[in-house]
């Protein structure tokens, strides 16, 4: 089987190559190419563009690279039509993807979608792309069953991608050998998790910072993003020598950590998984307006995955004003301290492992994408 793969950002790359290493597996024939990252190209698929190219995120980011973006269509619709693969499979990033899988089916092409695009948060009406241009919907998450079945959609429900990554990495390391291994001071850990994007970490890591300086019995220890230049942290982390950045090492952080604090995203369900206490922050500098605007059209109660599978506040969420440098450090203060509230934090995360079934998604995905394109060949 012919397989063409589109992924946009970091996070796709790394599940998509861990769907790709599936299918080589279970497919002796298989022929992969497409859009992504050097993860999905270790793992066996031809790259023929590279998301650094393509990941635009904000209203004035996506104007001012307007030229860019209709570029990567058109280079994508032609290496498509080149390939003429059996299945377009699309991962995640929905603004880029769906445009595709209308092209697709257009020419004739079955389109596989991996990871659903929020619409149960933003654009709700995207499921009538969905329905006119995906054929198989593979999702990750739980309740996005019961959401799509709301809107007479039936999808393919595989398990959690990150389970299957956090149980890849090596067992908790003792604590002794990690802090010798980074030169730390051997103080209790206090991570800090920013983000992978430029706008976010400019935003979040300043307030970060100043709020966990208070705690100056614990070891700061900031997870760098590895498409961030060194020069963006070392920046931002001036005025805090007694800080620790890490590139590549946000399992191991995390699992060292008594409390993370960090970005809204996938982080937040690794950190579950992980068992560490966390606190998630969001906030758009100057998009105050739009944040308000959106969260009154969207109706949504939480942001981080960890509350949105088990449909309550969990863990805290400090979204937009509420993201003060008084709120984390009032918020990390509890963590650290209140036992009764450590207990009930771990709690829920007994329920959320519960919740997320057993590891083996991309085994499971590959498996389900090949059973049903032998189907029709």
């Amino acid at each position: 089987m012919k397989y063409y793969f589109i992924a946009g950002e970091a996070s796709g790359d790394l599940h998509a190559s861990n769907l790709i290493a599936e299918i080589v597996k279970q497919d002796a024939d298989a022929r992969l190419r497409g859009f992504g990252g050097e993860r999905m190209e270790r793992a066996g698929m031809q790259l023929t563009r590279h998301y650094r190219e393509m990941a635009f995120m904000g209203f004035l980011p996506v104007l001012m690279n307007l030229r860019t973006i209709q570029k990567n269509f058109k280079t994508c619709e032609e290496d498509l039509l080149n390939f003429q693969p059996d299945v377009l499979v699309l991962v995640d990033y929905p603004g880029f993807n769906l445009r595709m899988a209308e092209f697709a089916k257009k020419h004739g092409i079955r389109v596989f979608y991996y990871i659903s695009p929020k619409i149960w948060i933003w654009k709700k009406h995207r499921i009538k792309k969905i329905k006119a241009f995906v054929d198989e919907m593979f999702t990750i998450l739980p309740f996005e069953t019961d959401f799509y079945k709301g809107l007479g959609y039936e999808v393919n429900y595989v398990g959690n991608p990150v389970l299957d990554e956090v149980m890849s990495k090596p067992s908790k390391a003792d604590f002794e050998t990690f802090v010798k291994k980074h030169d730390l001071s051997g103080n209790p850990v206090l991570a800090l998790l920013p983000g992978s994007r430029l706008q976010e970490i400019k935003s979040l890591l300043p307030r970060m910072l100043e709020a966990a300086s208070a705690f100056t019995h614990c070891q700061l220890v900031v997870s760098a993003a590895p498409n961030i230049d060194r020069s963006i942290y070392d920046e931002l982390l001036a005025a805090y020598p007694e800080a620790c950045l890490l590139y590549n090492q946000s399992y191991e952080i995390m699992q060292q950590a008594k409390v993370a604090v960090l970005a809204s995203g996938t982080v937040s369900l690794e950190a579950g998984i992980l068992r560490c206490p966390q606190v998630v922050l969001y906030r758009m500098d100057g998009g105050a307006l739009f944040y308000w605007l959106g969260k009154y059209l969207v109706k949504i109660t939480w942001v981080s995955l960890v509350n949105l599978i088990l449909r309550r506040m969990a863990v805290k969420e400090l979204l937009q004003h509420q993201c003060s440098v008084k709120n984390i450090r009032a918020e990390v203060e509890r963590l650290l301290t209140d036992e009764d509230y450590q207990r009930q934090v771990q709690r829920s995360y007994d329920e959320l492992h519960q919740h997320l079934g057993q590891p083996g998604a991309s085994q499971r995905a590959a498996a389900m994408m090949i059973q049903k394109l032998n189907k029709i060949s």
